[in-house]
């Protein structure tokens, strides 16, 4: 959702490829480009390409402050905020039937067991090399809701995360606050955002900027009713 946001935000035309892809891209992650033959992965690396080269104006609005306060944001929700939230996901028992009928339902039988197994395993030991998986799962929970306290604080009443108008930053807080909003997973982290109103009116705003041509997600109408 972030990539994509973050085309719809820029103008600039893209196709998406639907299927497996995983095993073509780079870093055997997804989502990865083919830009004119250049082969690129991770959202980021792939919005830093795309900004240089096709010199958006995305974040011209923005002051050297602003770009400071922007950047911090951007670390604190991909290498903070996104551990809580692969936990819950990934390796809180009460999402795990959820989760693995998503990604690994349509799989044979004969291999579903075994691939779902090591996924969950290969995110398990991730989460323990990164540092987040010595934690207990109360104390994961409550990194993810101190973020969450950081975001509703810098937000306040503002349209955009920046200010008046959305910039590159838009891109990575709709993509990660409308997969805690807007889904029928379960965690603390999520109960925790779904108690500000604005966090959702936020999502909304930022889909009717990007997204106003597709219905809203079914999960999306009934976060409007919980706020």
């Amino acid at each position: 959702m972030k990539l994509e946001t973050y085309f719809r935000l820029t103008g600039l035309p893209y196709e998406v490829i639907k299927g497996d892809h995983v095993f073509r891209a780079p870093k055997r992650k997804l989502p990865f480009i083919d830009d004119n033959g250049q082969i690129i992965a991770d959202s980021s690396i792939i919005i830093q390409h795309l900004k240089t080269r096709y010199n958006d104006q995305l974040d011209d609005h923005l002051d050297a402050t602003d770009r400071a306060v922007a950047h911090a944001f951007q670390r604190m929700f991909e290498e903070s905020l996104y551990w809580p939230t692969l936990y819950g996901r990934w390796l809180d028992d009460r999402n795990w039937s959820w989760m693995r009928g998503l990604f690994f339902g349509k799989l044979p039988p004969v291999v579903r067991q075994l691939v779902q197994t090591l996924a969950q395993r290969k995110l398990r030991r991730d989460c323990v090399g990164q540092g987040m998986g010595h934690h207990t799962p109360e104390q994961i929970y409550a990194f993810g809701c101190k973020d969450i306290d950081a975001v509703v604080a810098f937000l306040g009443d503002k349209p955009f995360f920046m200010g008046n108008q959305p910039c590159t930053l838009d891109a990575t807080v709709f993509g990660f606050l409308a997969n805690l909003l807007w889904t029928p997973v379960k965690s603390p982290v999520i109960d925790h955002a779904r108690q500000y109103p604005q966090l959702n009116a936020y999502c909304h705003r930022m889909w009717a900027r990007c997204f106003a041509d597709r219905p809203l997600p079914d999960h999306a109408y009934q976060a409007v009713a919980q706020s």
